[in-house]
């Protein structure tokens, strides 16, 4: 075949040669998408979003006992409805037709989710499934967001000072509380704290402080309202900072240990610089790279809370009434609940990972090559 025959000519002479080129654009564009980074990362986190969504809609169906058909049966029984009309009626607390065939239910279920809608509770009719995660997200965001924060800068701070006094006494008492703080269950601290500081010792009520706010305290922007506010939220807080300090401060011990034997730490030290820049910008800043990338995928976990903890202080988060959903078997809320908290881990892992490929760009070349 000459050069120099057109394009379309040589379409209509070879249409093989044609699919072949074609191909080969498809192939090389897959190729482009799958060897970036950036959209790698993306896709994986909406195929995990979706394998998650599909799995919640099945195991809850699996689940023992059928709350909808109890639902159904108890207006039957209580309105005199017929079987119809109160599956008509249970129909509409979901996002989907629970007499339909499943692969359509699964179809709805999805269109549902893409639209916001997850649904109504069963054990409270009328109520949307966001109304309430949105009713109780804030206050698990505050406690254990605040405890995570507290916990991770006592732990870099304390990490750094044992690590460049290592084998001192400090060390080895700081290293030994960390080690057993990190080794106890945060719901057995939450018990020990009810126990010793508020049932021997007395220094709180316990009763008093369930919940998150006291009866009768109107909310707002008063001393009164955040006082009381962070009264009920210091002992998940405290329970929250203990449970998580000891592993952050044996990781940025071990980071910053690590650093320091390092060639361009030698080096530094070498050529006389200064002992406060060398451990600044020379240890500090790539010894934290590892804790800081951990401390953003953390923060996804942060949106499930801690059900027992939540659960042993009454603190109405979304682990108290996560738990609470189980026990009922309200299957929509149940559902909303895992999708809220996986997406929340997997957009903080997406970030962790994305924010990590910009501060060292050798993980995004790595990446782009498997």
């Amino acid at each position: 075949m000459r050069d120099d025959i057109p394009a379309d000519e040589v379409t209509l002479l070879s249409p093989e040669l044609s699919r072949e080129r074609e191909e080969a654009e498809h192939r090389g564009a897959w190729h482009r998408i799958r060897h970036n980074y950036v959209l790698g990362r993306v896709l994986k986190s909406i195929i995990t979003i979706w394998a998650v969504a599909s799995l919640s809609f099945v195991l809850v169906r699996w689940m023992p006992g059928n709350p909808l058909q109890a639902y159904v049966q108890r207006l039957m029984s209580q309105q005199g409805l017929s079987r119809e009309e109160a599956l008509a009626r249970a129909s509409s607390l979901l996002s989907y037709d629970p007499s339909a065939p499943l692969l359509q239910q699964y179809l709805d279920y999805l269109n549902g989710l893409l639209r916001g809608n997850l649904g109504q509770s069963i054990v409270a009719p009328g109520t949307p499934v966001t109304d309430h995660i949105l009713a109780y997200l804030p206050w698990t965001l505050f406690s254990v967001g605040t405890g995570l924060l507290l916990s991770f800068l006592i732990g870099v701070g304390l990490g750094v000072l044992i690590a460049h006094r290592r084998g001192s006494w400090l060390d080895h008492v700081v290293t030994n509380i960390s080690s057993a703080l990190n080794a106890v269950p945060n719901y057995v601290w939450a018990m020990l704290v009810i126990v010793v500081l508020g049932v021997q010792l007395r220094w709180f009520n316990v009763s008093a402080l369930r919940g998150t706010v006291t009866p009768g305290i109107q909310p707002g922007l008063t001393a009164e309202f955040i006082l009381d506010v962070l009264a009920h939220a210091a002992l998940p807080i405290t329970v929250y900072t203990l449970t998580s300090v000891g592993g952050w401060i044996l990781q940025m011990k071990s980071s910053t240990t690590q650093v320091l034997e390092d060639d361009y730490v030698l080096n530094a030290r070498a050529r006389g610089l200064p002992a406060s820049r060398i451990h600044v910008h020379y240890v500090g800043r790539n010894a934290i790279l590892p804790l800081f990338t951990q401390f953003a995928v953390q923060l996804g976990f942060v949106v499930g809370g801690s059900t027992l903890v939540e659960q042993i202080f009454k603190y109405d988060g979304v682990g108290y009434y996560f738990y609470d959903a189980i026990e009922a078997r309200d299957y929509p809320v149940v559902q909303g609940f895992i999708l809220v908290i996986t997406v929340s881990v997997v957009l903080a892992n997406l970030a962790a990972d994305l924010l990590l490929s910009r501060i060292d760009p050798r993980i995004r070349v790595e990446g782009a090559r498997r």
